[in-house]
This record gives C-alpha cells, sequence and structure tokens, in this order.
C-alpha cells in the first residue's frame, strides 16, 4: 500500500507538517520527510476574498495543480485522486439530518455543513485510513441532544465499513507548551489488516493499551467505567433516525466497531511540559508591547457585572481573574484567531529582557502549535499570522500519530 495523503481543510499545512517532520532552512525552503506523499490538498476561505491560508500552502509546498482552493462542495468528488489516508480538521457544526422532500427515502444534511463533503469523499473514494481532528465539544453537542452529533458521525462512517477510535488530547500532557484540547478520530475500513487485527482485542484493551492513541499517547489502565452506545440499523434503521432520536454520552477515549461504541474517561500518563516561558523570543520589536495596561487589568480580573436578558430578566454576570501577566513556568493557555488583539483571552507575557508586558509575537504563537519559526511569514498582516494559528493543531500530535500510521501501513 502506498502512503499517500488527502489533506481537507488544509490551512497552512498542519496535518503535512505533522506527517513529514516539515522543517525550513534559514532561507526560507521547506524540508520535508518522504514519510507520505500528499496527493492532493482543499482549502477554501469562503469569508474573506483574500486566500491567506492557501497562499502560505502554496508558497511552502510549492505551486501544484493538486492543490485546490475552492469550494469543496462544488468539487467532483470522482476526481480526487486515490489516497490511503484521509485527513482534515473541520468545524464542529449542526451534524442534524432529515428526510428530502421529493423522495421520502432521500437523506439530506444541512448546506454548508463540511462532515457531509467528508462523507461524500469516504463514500466515493474509500482510504483504508481517515484521521480527523475537531474541538473536544463535538462528543457532547449539541446541548439538547447530548452526543447526537458524534453519533451521526459514527453511523457515518459505521454504514461505510470502518472502525473508529477516538481520544480528545491535550497536548500540554504530552510535552507541549500549549493547554489545547482537541477530540482525533480515527477510523479504518474493515478491509484492512489492521481492522481484522483490532477486532481480535477486546474495546477496553484497544482504548487502554492496543489502539493506535493508546500506543502514542499513554494513558493509566486505571478505569473501571466504560460507557455503551449502539447505533446498530438493529436500533436505529437510518440517519434520520439517530438525528432524531439518538442521544448519548461520549467520554474522552472510545472505540466504535459495527455500529456498537464503547468510551471511557482516561488518564494520561503526562510528559514533563514545554512552559510558555521556553517559546518566547528576546530582543522583541516595540510593536508588541503593550499601551493599555488598565484595559488589560480589568478584562482579566474577577468582575460581577449587572446584566438584562433579551427577555427583560435580570442577572449578575461573573467571571474569575486570570493570571496577569501568563505565568511562563507553565504551556500556555488555547490560543484564539483574536490573539493579540485587546480581549481577556489574549496572551500577556513579561518580555525576558525588558521585564515589560508584551503580546506574544507570530513566531511565538507558531511555536505554541510546532510549526517552524516564520512558517506563516508569507505576505499576510501579523493579525492574519495569528488568525491562522489559532485555527491551526498543534503538529507535534499527527507527528505521532502519523509515524504509528507509517508502521501499520507497512503491514497492510
Amino acid at each position: 500500500m502506498k502512503k499517500t495523503v488527502v489533506e481537507l481543510f488544509a490551512g497552512v499545512g498542519g496535518f503535512r507538517v505533522g506527517f513529514n517532520s516539515v522543517k525550513l532552512s534559514k532561507k526560507g525552503k521547506t524540508i520535508e520527510k518522504p514519510n507520505f506523499e500528499f496527493v492532493w490538498a482543499n482549502q477554501w476561505e469562503p469569508s474573506t476574498k483574500s486566500q491567506d491560508a492557501f497562499d502560505c500552502y502554496q508558497k511552502r509546498f510549492g505551486q501544484s495543480r493538486n492543490h485546490t482552493n475552492e469550494d469543496i462542495s462544488k468539487i467532483d468528488k470522482k476526481s480526487i485522486p486515490n489516497h490511503s489516508v484521509l485527513v482534515g480538521g473541520f468545524p464542529c457544526q449542526d451534524y442534524s439530518v432529515a428526510r428530502t422532500l421529493s423522495n421520502e427515502k432521500g437523506i439530506q444534511g444541512k448546506k454548508g455543513v463540511l462532515w457531509w463533503q467528508i462523507y461524500e469523499i469516504l463514500d466515493v473514494k474509500r482510504p483504508p485510513f481517515v484521521l480527523l481532528e475537531n474541538v473536544d465539544r463535538l462528543l457532547k453537542s449539541p446541548s439538547k441532544q447530548r452526543g447526537r452529533d458524534f453519533g451521526v458521525m459514527l453511523r457515518c462512517l459505521d454504514d461505510l465499513g470502518y472502525a473508529v477510535e477516538w481520544r480528545v488530547i491535550n497536548a500540554a500532557d504530552y510535552g507541549f507548551a500549549q493547554r489545547r484540547r482537541r477530540v482525533f478520530i480515527f477510523a479504518y475500513h474493515k478491509s484492512t489488516n489492521y481492522y481484522n487485527q483490532m477486532i481480535d482485542n477486546s474495546s477496553e484493551d484497544i482504548i487502554m493499551k492496543k489502539g493506535i492513541f493508546a500506543t502514542e499517547f499513554r494513558v493509566y489502565d486505571n478505569v473501571k467505567q466504560f460507557r455503551a452506545a449502539d447505533i446498530r440499523p438493529e436500533i436505529y434503521k437510518d440517519l434520520v433516525d439517530v438525528s432524531d432520536k439518538f442521544e448519548s454520552q461520549f467520554l474522552s477515549s472510545g472505540i466504535m466497531v459495527e455500529g456498537i461504541a464503547f468510551s471511557a474517561n482516561t488518564e494520561p500518563i503526562t510528559k514533563k511540559y514545554k512552559t510558555l516561558g521556553q517559546v518566547l523570543e528576546r530582543n522583541v520589536a516595540e510593536k508588541y508591547y503593550i499601551k493599555n495596561h488598565e484595559k488589560f487589568e480589568y478584562l482579566k480580573g474577577s468582575k460581577k457585572i449587572d446584566r438584562v436578558s433579551i427577555n427583560g430578566y435580570k442577572y449578575v454576570y461573573s467571571e474569575g481573574s486570570m493570571s496577569y501577566p501568563d505565568k511562563l513556568d507553565l504551556p500556555a493557555r488555547t490560543m484564539l484567531t483574536s490573539e493579540s488583539s485587546v480581549n481577556r483571552s489574549t496572551h500577556v507575557v513579561k518580555d525576558l529582557d525588558t521585564n515589560r508586558l508584551r503580546f506574544i509575537t507570530p513566531i511565538e504563537s507558531e511555536r505554541l502549535n510546532n510549526f517552524p519559526d516564520e512558517w506563516t511569514n508569507t505576505g499576510m498582516t501579523d493579525k492574519r499570522r495569528y488568525f491562522m494559528m489559532g485555527n491551526a493543531l498543534v503538529t507535534g500530535i499527527p507527528e505521532k500519530l502519523g509515524k504509528r500510521i507509517s508502521e501499520i501501513i507497512d503491514l497492510e
């Protein structure tokens, strides 16, 4: 089996950076280990004319007709090259489905929900392996029908012949410099040797010892409580039935085989973390120092505010205080796309040279996600560079998973 990859919602190439241990030379040349061949990638930002992420991808990985910058929903899925691994980080959206008006047996998802594009590609191309990333709230959404969205996804994958492992991973637990929690989803088709190898193990052994996440992101073998969910056709006849009726509590680690899912809240065997202080630059430009100290002191401090809801209900909004400035002996908090703007979530650090308070720099934001220094310095503004990193993943996680997937493919 060839080690070929299709990267969806590619952003600035986080999965590729991880899978191929990408570095930048001093002259800005991309140095890519040939672990995987990325045969096709798609990146498109619908809300803006500028396509900074795609331009960065092209700049770092070269101009290619297999790097596409168009709406994925308009692409003929048959035109996508065959591949052994499909990867992508996609947004947490409303995955509910309904029957079509014209055909009672037809099923449609909400327009613009990107999961259905993944589903269509999997249906047409059937890659042996799939690795996806999402925010951890996916396992619990929506609030009025807990677990429905993830249940819909699992049923989709089951219908297509995949088993699924998942794990919520906090990057800081495994030695990285950012407390970034994301759910990673690994699916493998029943036609693979890996599938046949895994189904000979108990669900508990897959979650705790034998599965891809258990081997690369170790957890303590001390979980006694498991939760089960059954999404087989015998229980829910189709996706609409799952969407209308399914509700369950999915825990942080899990496995689904032949429509039956088991999950548990696992405890990571943590590695010594990298700290925010360890990624800071020296000799930082003046433009990164903050001027409005009083505003940040207010935003970061505890507060109780009288408010009135749209229904006229009076209530008190309260929030606790945050470290100000951010502690340099701990991993950074989760970066958001609004990093470096004047808001509560922005990191403020004490500069190592001057002891003055400042924002983190674009290079520091890249380091928090394990990208090479200056990766996004491709012509976009600082604001856009922060935005890219707020949307990105910690590339060290797909790097570890990519090495294991490479070993799995070697045995196919």
